[in-house]
Formats: structure tokens, C-alpha cells, sequence
């Protein structure tokens, strides 16, 4: 577990719900804070949406006194992007970020600041685009294969704190080649859970850890296009937030052809999402 909270902002006014949902979190793992400004050389186009780090800061440190949380204040020049980034991989954080201001052509012609993040930071990560509190309803993304351990442990964590309902989703792309396992899986897709496959199993195992914690659990199998299903499942629950794992870093080959289903759901996700990229030996 993360021993700090590193809270992120630039000075853009929506990066108050970092500063507002990283407190919270900090204070549900009972975690220390460190709050990172950066100082960015802002176009005349964007000043209308930031605010002067000392009036964010201000505002912040009167919240963590509030909670009486242990915090410490950062202030680094540069990009963004890359000051957060290299922070992050510098000590054992969870860090919280949101949406950066960015113009929509910057957005457009170099992509979203999340996919960075999760390209980039080793550790894991809050995305939050919008406050939901109380944490009532989670949903855990499970691919089966042991790659989503680490966020799924974090997650448990934090709705055990919360005394949360825990919802696993488990969806089953299309399978264009024909083997035993494919079959089984396009054959029983309603009812994986019980099947004696290496999918089967890890979902058997992720219920009795939630259930051994505490919680309620529902088990969530769809088939289909992962990002469709998972945005679909994301919508009608009503989910206070959205668990997933990142299973590749920024260096792998097929980030070149496949997208990044973590940070193309994170774009759209209509609650913070955690994400926390899987550790290979």
C-alpha cells in the first residue's frame, strides 16, 4: 500500500475535485498528503480557467487542517504532465489528477493527459473528473488473469474503509480462433464463474476475497467489445467509482496498435477511476 497521496493541480479550477477527492482518500487509507503545484507558462486563451497556486493552496491546506491531515507542499516549474509524472515514479504514491484545461486542439493533436499518466506513472493512479461521495457502489474491472491483483487489493481497501457494495465485471471479447478454452468461454459466458477454467477460478477467488473482507458482492459476465461492455455496465449501476488495471507500460509494442482500454474509459467515465498497472518480474 502507498504510504502518501500525491495530490496534483496546475492551477485550472477543475482540479479542485483532485484536491477535494485526494483528501478524502488520504483520510480513508489514513495516508499522509503531499500537494504538488505546478507552475506552467499558460497561454492568454487558458488564464480565464487557472487560478494563482497560492489562492489553490490556501484553499487546500484549510481543508486538510479541517481533516487533520499530515500534508507537505511542493512547487515545480514546467509541463504538467511531466513534473506530475516524474513525481509520481518518484516515491511510493497513489496520485490523484484530473483534467489539466487543455484547449481542445491540444487535447486533439497530442492526446488527453490521462493516457500519459497511465502510460507513464509505475504507480497507481485516481483519475478524477468528477466528485462522487459517499464511495456507495464499486465496480471492479477483473480480467482473470492475475493482472488487475494489485488495483483490485488497493480497491478492497478503500471500500472496506467505506463499507461499500463491491460489484467484479468480467467481460469476454469476441474469440475468433477455436480452441477448448475459446469455446468453453463463448459456451458459457453466463455462467463462467463456475466453470473449471483458469477464468472460472480467478473469478471464484476475487468473490471469496471480497466476501473474507466483508462486503457485498455481485458477479457482473458480459460478452462482447470490452470498452463497450464496460462503459454499458458503468452507466446502468450507477457506480460511485470504476477499479481497473493497466496491464502494459508505456514502452510495449501494442500500445502502437491497440488502444488503452483504461484510459479510453477514464475519458469518458462518468466517476473517478483507479487504475493500477500490473507488476511483471
Amino acid at each position: 500500500m502507498a504510504s502518501r497521496i500525491l495530490i496534483t493541480t496546475n492551477g485550472y479550477k477543475e482540479t479542485w475535485n483532485t484536491i477535494e477527492y485526494g483528501a478524502w482518500l488520504a483520510g480513508s487509507l489514513q495516508a499522509d498528503v503531499t500537494l504538488l503545484g505546478v507552475t506552467e507558462k499558460l497561454s492568454p486563451l487558458a488564464m480565464d480557467d487557472h487560478l494563482p497556486l497560492e489562492d489553490v493552496f490556501e484553499r487546500a491546506v484549510s481543508l486538510f487542517t479541517d481533516m487533520d491531515l499530515a500534508y507537505s507542499i511542493e512547487v515545480q516549474s514546467g509541463d504538467a504532465e511531466e513534473v506530475i509524472s516524474k513525481k509520481a515514479n518518484s516515491g511510493d504514491f497513489i496520485t490523484v489528477v484530473s483534467p489539466l484545461g487543455r484547449p481542445q486542439l491540444h487535447r486533439w493533436l497530442v492526446r488527453r493527459s490521462i493516457r500519459y499518466f497511465v502510460e507513464t506513472i509505475s504507480n497507481p493512479v485516481m483519475y478524477v473528473p468528477v466528485v462522487r461521495l459517499p464511495l456507495d457502489k464499486l465496480l471492479i474491472c477483473v480480467g482473470g488473469l492475475g493482472l488487475e491483483v494489485d488495483n483490485q487489493n488497493l480497491a478492497l481497501q478503500v471500500a472496506v474503509n467505506n463499507y461499500a457494495e463491491v460489484t467484479l465485471l468480467h467481460v469476454v471479447p469476441p474469440v475468433d480462433l477455436d480452441y477448448p478454452t475459446s469455446r468453453i468461454m463463448s459456451e458459457h459466458w453466463r455462467d463462467l464463474v463456475n466453470t473449471d477454467t483458469l477464468l472460472g477460478r480467478s473469478l471464484r477467488k476475487s468473490v471469496e476475497t471480497v466476501e473474507l473482507a466483508g462486503l457485498t458482492v455481485e458477479v457482473i459476465v458480459r460478452q462482447g467489445r470490452v470498452m463497450e461492455e464496460i462503459t454499458s455496465v458503468l452507466q446502468q449501476g450507477n457506480y460511485d467509482l470504476l477499479c481497473m488495471g493497466s496491464s502494459y507500460g508505456g514502452n510495449a509494442l501494442r500500445q502502437l496498435y491497440a488502444p488503452n482500454v483504461t484510459a479510453e474509459i477514464a475519458e469518458t467515465a462518468p466517476c473517478p477511476v483507479l487504475t493500477a498497472r500490473a507488476k511483471h518480474s
